[in-house]
């Protein structure tokens, strides 16, 4: 499996499902079952579409841990990426859902309201010290008291940018920009000096972008979206100006991860988010951009990067709660983890593990100083994305900018739409 940097399953269905499971099927209280019992009996596990690529080191995985526990037995069951969150918001409802379940914040979220998810802040504390304090936080909920997964793999990722364009601009190619201001400046004079031909990104703004950009996005309470605050109108009319000069790119209002990408490698655009598996692919594809590709880092207001995070629920209902909290703290402890980590371009969230000289030795290629640069800033990154945000609150957002972008709507007035279907959508849910 190629995993992606951010999570592709909507969690839209799963929130409308999810009210009506609470009274589900199983056994102990939701929020907190006693996890200190013997950790014994049949438990199922399941993994979002891991098993093709991957099979070997989870029967190893779950062997290991079948041995550590005799009387244990552990069923993994692995489902497809298309159509995960609808097969979650299914057994949610029917009271089937697997004792261990992998999930992103985004899933977990309606669970957790739900009372489905278990809070760990409660059920095994014991173990929250073991984890990057970011990566701990990933999947809690605002509004909801408590931390409903345990964190397992992250993924980060630097800026590639192109230095012959750089440089065809007459700017300084290894001294790229470092901050907002720095961007925008070199943006506006790439494109000016190109006549329009070169943009220097791709992609609208998102709510990562906020985030990273120093914007409230929700408040404390969640009941409400705040990315309409004036640092957010700030950072859309800078967009806004990027797009009339075409340092953004016109294409940019649809554009997806992939078509961003394929800009960026046939160097129609000179910056573009990546990850260490990329650089393979400029090598093999492109092998004129990979010698001139430059990696720096991603550009932030808060000091801090942004962080996708994987994560591993123990259902509430779970008539094994022992061995459920058991093992999914097994898949997600460090020497798990770290070897995950070494068979897939992957980040182990467990404190501690980034200093491994896997993450921190450099060989001289690429592909290490990309993985050691990704490390470095996981220490300290957060999830900007709200886990409360549905994939139809995103496209609200998106429709927002985009008309912002072409002049339909001001700025302020952009957001502060984006903002009313959202929170709209969140008393819905």
């Amino acid at each position: 499996m190629r995993i992606s940097r951010r999570a592709v399953a909507a969690a839209t269905v799963l929130a409308a499902v999810l009210p009506l499971s609470a009274c589900g099927a199983g056994s102990g209280a939701a929020g907190a079952p006693d996890a200190s019992g013997k950790v014994e009996g049949k438990i199922t596990f399941q993994t979002w579409n891991l098993q093709a690529n991957f099979k070997p080191f989870f029967t190893g995985l779950i062997a290991e841990f079948e041995k550590k526990y005799p009387g244990t037995e552990v069923k993994w069951v692995d489902q497809p990426g298309e159509g995960y969150a609808d097969k979650i918001s299914a057994d949610a409802a029917a009271g089937t859902l697997p004792d261990v379940v992998n999930v992103s914040p985004d899933l977990v979220a309606p669970l957790a309201k739900a009372g489905l998810a278990l809070d760990l802040d409660k059920a095994a504390a014991k173990y929250k010290k073991e984890y990057l304090p970011g990566a701990w936080a990933g999947h809690q909920v605002p509004g909801v008291n408590g931390t409903y997964a345990f964190p397992w793999y992250l993924n980060t990722g630097p800026l590639f940018y192109n230095k012959k364009l750089f440089k065809d601009a007459g700017l300084d190619a290894e001294q790229p920009p470092t901050t907002y201001d720095e961007l925008f400046a070199q943006s506006l004079r790439l494109a000016e000096k190109s006549k329009g031909e070169i943009a220097t990104l791709a992609n609208v703004p998102t709510i990562e972008d906020f985030g990273r950009y120093g914007v409230r996005l929700m408040n404390d309470e969640g009941s409400a979206f705040t990315f309409n605050e004036p640092k957010g109108v700030e950072l859309l009319t800078k967009y806004k100006e990027l797009y009339d000069a075409k340092a953004l790119d016109p294409q940019a209002l649809t554009a997806t991860p992939e078509s961003s990408g394929k800009k960026f490698l046939t160097q129609a655009v000179a910056m573009n988010p990546g990850s260490a598996l990329d650089l393979e692919k400029f090598k093999k594809e492109a092998p004129t951009l990979y010698k001139n590709i430059g990696i720096t880092e991603q550009i932030s207001s808060t000091g801090k990067d942004n962080m996708y995070v994987m994560g591993v629920m123990v259902n509430s209902r779970s008539k094994q709660t022992p061995a459920a909290v058991a093992f999914a703290h097994f898949v997600t402890d460090a020497q798990h983890q770290m070897a995950f980590a070494k068979q897939v371009a992957i980040f182990p969230s467990t404190a501690g593990s980034l200093d491994d000289p896997y993450f921190t030795k450099e060989d001289g290629t690429d592909e290490t100083r990309v993985r050691i640069a990704a490390a470095k800033s996981l220490k300290t990154a957060v999830n900007y994305t709200p886990v409360l945000m549905s994939e139809q609150m995103k496209t609200e957002l998106r429709n927002s900018v985009a008309k912002a972008l072409q002049g339909k709507e001001s700025p302020k007035e952009a957001l502060d739409n984006a903002v009313k279907a959202c929170d709209k959508l969140l008393k819905q849910s």
